[in-house]
């Protein structure tokens, strides 16, 4: 059945033609052994898709046609050893890898015992830390940057030392485990599959890519989505990438090509991928109708090519097994997959209650007293801005963990380290990290490519592997290419796996406006889409103090933290702090209490703190003082309820004020949860001051006209006040 391949360009192709073909090694055992795992493989689906349709199972999505060359995939590597990021079609992937039929059927009766979901997740996404199969989403393409962060975490953890240290699946660095990627044709088409494919050729990462190709992504054809028709002749400009065709409807063949890639990247020479010519026999999924935009002969061809039909016949044929063996062999899987879906189905599903458990870490909690620390300033010590105690808060934690890694656009002193001796550096556009390359060198402080999606993503892979990863986006303004990774992934992660897998991580940004100049591409704001979304906490700190405490337990914490520094704020005089110790750090969803009054509540936070005091001090000095309690606070999500609760029942009245426009902003919910919570202790309407419903202009008189100003709070102060 198995061809040698017929391309001699590569030494190692060519011997392979004129040897024994790689396969031949095989035993019959091991031959009927794949052919259990696809016949299993099929049986499932064909299985799941009759639960369906007895509404016994609620979503089905099949991977046949692609049994042959997962079957080789999981026999070329090594579970537990290696890594895995697959998407829906890998089936036989996860079975031949070791999770077993009634684990499978555990997640597709949606079932509290599903080991791979507990029953969060549609079917067809297998995870499994023992084996390092690592939690897959739907979304397309996503997780090609993650998996080449988790080969990237496996250098340069190597690189660093730090065997038994990590904080993953598996804390021990092999000095041979590589990556394996998945993906369909259909999404080659993903921005990020170029991305990923860019760093990890331009890294010589160990990672290897299968695209399995089946000809259509649901109903669009390979040549629409992919130009030129053939993915591995597109890519065949990446340096350092070794490519590799295949049959990938042919077991043994697919295992010869499997081999060889998997050596290739197995002994450092860089990425490979390996396209896969499958097919697909079943529709695309259950609310598919491939008969309507495939012809009847077409469909007969496909079905001529079904690796189950092929190679079942290869093996009665070369005599593995007699005809009556291989029907009793799948009488006997049906049987088995039979039993195991009983078994499943008579399994509960997840309590209503626990969709609470696992969006955030259970055994971490940031909000604690854990957190809660004492500043050690130096009496004498010198104020300083929020750039040097973000800088001494990195540079601290880099000393204290050697899992932390820094990394995004400019964020090196030099990446050509040549230079370093040459040249100042530049350590980030606002010098946030100004000299940590210097003293942690470029395995731990590194440029990224400007590729926002492509940085996120990493963090995500680096976090598997067990590093503690801090990522610069260097403007919230360009953040939106990564919003896919952060809303979809990043927060997603703990709680899609039912705690199984996580990935703690720091993502630092610039944010917000007041910089005469910034206009509407320098001075966004938006924190409301991402505290919006639950499993990641959100932080904007005031001043230097603040900033330095809530970063270090940013890091500290266990989950992913989007942690907003305000770019009007870095270098202001009026807070500026003295460095208040290498182990200060302020629990999450603690506000502060700036100033303290009786007449009114005003809730703030990032620039708009110091604009609140100054409208007071103003309105002071105007002889119409008002005593008002003003909360900063620092944290957006989680948010302290407690600390505004309290004020709102002592005053009685509220303004909040916000840089984000007003419709659907940040002090909507705040507003919101008031009126719901708290509505019988005001006096008055909740006010709120904000941006316009509009964008930032260039020139002064826009942006200041789009910005709440210290005279729009003084006058709603007042007003409120008086009401």
């Amino acid at each position: 059945m198995a061809t040698p391949i017929d391309q001699t360009d590569d030494l190692e192709r060519a011997l392979s033609a004129l040897t024994r073909p790689e396969w031949r090694d095989l035993q019959a055992e091991d031959l009927i052994a794949m052919y259990r795992v696809m016949y299993t493989a099929r049986t499932l689906d064909d299985r799941e898709i009759a639960m369906k349709r007895q509404n016994r199972i609620f979503f089905q999505i099949s991977g046949a046609g692609h049994e042959a060359i997962l079957v080789a995939a999981g026999r070329a590597l090594r579970a537990g050893h290696d890594w895995f990021f697959t998407y829906y079609r890998d089936r036989a992937l996860a079975l031949e890898l070791g999770l077993t039929p009634y684990e499978i059927l555990l997640g597709s009766v949606g079932a509290a015992e599903d080991p791979s979901t507990g029953g969060r997740q549609m079917p067809a996404h297998y995870g499994s830390p023992r084996l390092h199969l690592v939690t897959p989403s739907s979304p397309t393409g996503t997780q090609f940057n993650q998996a080449v962060g988790c080969a990237e975490g496996i250098v340069r953890a190597r690189v660093m030392g730090l065997d038994g240290q990590l904080d993953s699946a598996s804390t021990n660095v092999e000095p041979d485990e590589i990556v394996l990627v998945c993906t369909g044709d259909g999404t080659t088409s993903e921005g990020e599959f170029w991305e990923a494919l860019n760093s990890a050729s331009n890294l010589e990462l160990p990672i290897l890519f299968l695209v399995e190709d089946n000809g259509y992504a649901i109903s669009v054809p390979v040549e629409v989505n992919t130009a030129g028709g053939s993915i591995s002749k597109l890519v065949q400009g990446f340096p350092n990438l070794h490519i590799e065709e295949v049959d990938g409807t042919d077991p043994l063949e697919s295992y010869v090509v499997m081999r060889r890639a998997v050596r290739h990247v197995r002994s450092g020479r860089g990425p490979a991928l390996v396209h896969a010519h499958v097919t697909r026999p079943y529709n695309h999924s259950m609310s598919d109708d491939e008969r309507l935009y495939k012809p009847e002969s077409e469909r007969e061809l496909e079905a001529a090519r079904d690796p189950l039909t092929t190679f079942a016949d290869y093996l009665v044929r070369e005599g593995v097994l007699e005809a009556d063996e291989l029907e009793s062999l799948k009488a006997e899987i049906k049987d088995e997959v039979a039993d195991d879906a009983d078994r499943a189905t008579a399994r509960p599903q997840p309590s209503p209650d626990s969709i609470y458990t696992h969006v955030y870490s259970s055994d971490v909690d940031p909000t604690s007293s854990a957190f809660e620390t004492e500043a050690r300033s130096d009496p004498d010590g010198t104020p300083t801005t929020v750039v040097d105690l973000l800088n001494a808060c990195l540079r601290d934690e880099m000393r204290r963990d050697p899992r932390i890694v820094l990394f995004g656009e400019d964020v090196a002193d030099a990446s050509r380290e040549e230079y370093l001796e040459e040249v100042k550096g530049k350590g980030g556009v606002f010098k946030v990290t100004y000299g940590l390359q210097r003293e942690f060198g470029s395995v731990r402080v590194f440029n990224s490519p400007l590729a926002e999606a492509n940085i996120v993503g990493r963090a995500v892979g680096l976090a598997v592997r067990g590093l503690k990863p801090v990522a610069e986006i260097q403007f919230f303004d360009y953040i939106w290419p990564a919003y896919h990774q952060f809303r979809n992934e990043v927060a997603t992660f703990r709680w899609r796996s039912n705690g199984t897998w996580k990935c703690p991580l720091v993502v630092r940004t610039t944010y917000g406006g007041y910089l005469a100049g910034g206009a509407m591409y320098h001075s966004q704001t938006g924190a409301s889409l991402f505290t919006h979304t639950p499993g990641m906490h959100v932080i904007c700190p005031s001043n230097a103090v603040d900033a330095n405490g809530l970063l270090r337990t940013a890091i500290r914490c266990d989950d992913p933290v989007l942690f907003l520094e305000h770019k009007h704020l870095y270098r202001q005089t009026y807070n500026k702090g003295v460095y208040p110790g290498p182990d200060y750090m302020i629990p999450f969803g603690k506000a502060a209490l700036v100033e303290e009054g009786d007449d009114l509540t005003i809730i703030t936070y990032g620039a708009l703190v110091e604009r609140t005091r100054k409208a007071l001090a103003r309105l002071d000095r105007a002889g119409e003082p008002v005593s008002a309690d003003l909360l900063d606070l620092r944290s957006l999500n989680p948010l302290d309820m407690d600390a505004i609760r309290r004020s709102v029942m002592k005053t009685n009245r509220v303004l909040v004020a916000y840089e984000d426009a007003k419709s659907w902003g940040f002090g909507a919910e705040i507003s919101a949860r008031l009126a719901d919570e708290l509505f019988e202790w005001l006096d008055a309407p909740i006010r709120r001051i904000t941006a316009t419903d509009t964008f930032i202009g260039y020139a002064p008189s826009l942006e200041n006209a789009s910005l709440p100003q210290v005279d729009d709070i003084a006058e709603a102060i007042i007003e409120l006040a008086t009401w």
